[in-house]
């Protein structure tokens, strides 16, 4: 988890600009005078005026920002429709994971072997490239790209296997107390998203409902276990994970904050004896 926030934060930095606005202007003032001689003589007075605007930071959120100076500025007019594409750090999730085992929150006989700590499994994503168009102020379409991780800590002392038929997921009882017995899928996540946004308010910000289909390329599996006995060992493996998954994400919040669920409509794994199960996730989101 401790990477997954320092790559958050270091993808926030890069998404930071720097900007300072320095304006000059020269005024110059010819005077006419005469002297005790009676020449007339033309005085020419340069003025040199300075005016510097604060330094700004901005991370990218989705939301209109302008730099301030020490004018006041008028309300920006609606937005014209039009195309947007490029790199950004947006959505980035993190919330629960829950399994959903043929439509009970409790597993059956058959996976009980997956039980997990619900509190220590959690669910973790973000974009990093988007394209869209955008109708007006209120309504956009974009498709966008990013990671998901689904990181299962599981309660038993076992051992998933790496390698075996499809029919069932296996796994081996092991002697071993883990303190930490981990289970990961990791996906390359495709949300298509329409996002309603409300007009903004005197701070700037606004409200957002957005929602969409979403499908993930499994790209790695794994299995991670501390313990006394053997230290922290790395295993990676598909581990059966449905090759590729498909299902909704909703979102709703409140300037740069709000809150996500996903649900996944097809298995989490491409076995028989797994059929059913599926993958529901929700959370905290930061950035629109």
């Amino acid at each position: 988890m401790k990477r997954y926030i320092f790559t958050a934060i270091l993808c926030a930095a890069t998404a930071v600009v720097f900007a300072q606005t320095k304006t000059t202007t020269t005024t110059t003032q010819t005077t006419v005078t005469v002297n005790d001689k009676g020449d007339t003589v033309e005085v020419r007075t340069d003025t040199v005026r300075t005016r510097k605007k604060l330094i700004k930071f901005s991370l990218n959120t989705g939301e209109r920002t302008s730099a301030k100076s020490d004018s006041s500025e008028k309300e920006m007019p609606s937005k014209a429709p039009g195309f947007s594409w490029g790199i950004t750090f947006a959505r980035f999730d993190l919330g629960l994971a829950t399994l959903v085992d043929n439509g009970s929150f409790n597993l059956s006989p058959t996976n009980n072997f997956l039980r997990y700590r619900s509190w220590k499994s959690s669910n973790v994503g973000f974009d990093v490239l988007q394209a869209g168009y955008r109708f007006d102020s209120a309504f956009r379409i974009y498709v966008s790209a990013g990671l998901d991780w689904t990181h299962l800590r599981l309660r038993e002392n076992i051992t998933i296997q790496q390698d075996g038929p499809d029919d069932a997921l296996r796994y081996t009882q092991d002697n071993i107390n883990y303190s930490k017995n981990r289970f990961t899928s990791s996906y390359i996540r495709i949300p298509l998203t329409f996002d309603w946004r409300s007009r903004q308010n005197d701070a700037g910000k606004r409200f957002h409902i957005t929602g969409g289909p979403m499908v993930g390329f499994l790209y790695n599996g794994r299995v991670k276990q501390i313990s006394g006995e053997n230290g922290k060992e790395k295993f990676n493996n598909t581990y059966h994970f449905a090759k590729v998954r498909y299902g909704v994400t909703g979102r709703l919040g409140y300037g740069a904050l709000g809150v996500f669920a996903k649900y996944y409509f097809n298995d989490m794994f491409d076995t028989a004896a797994q059929e059913g199960l599926r993958n529901f996730s929700f959370g905290l989101m930061f950035g629109f």
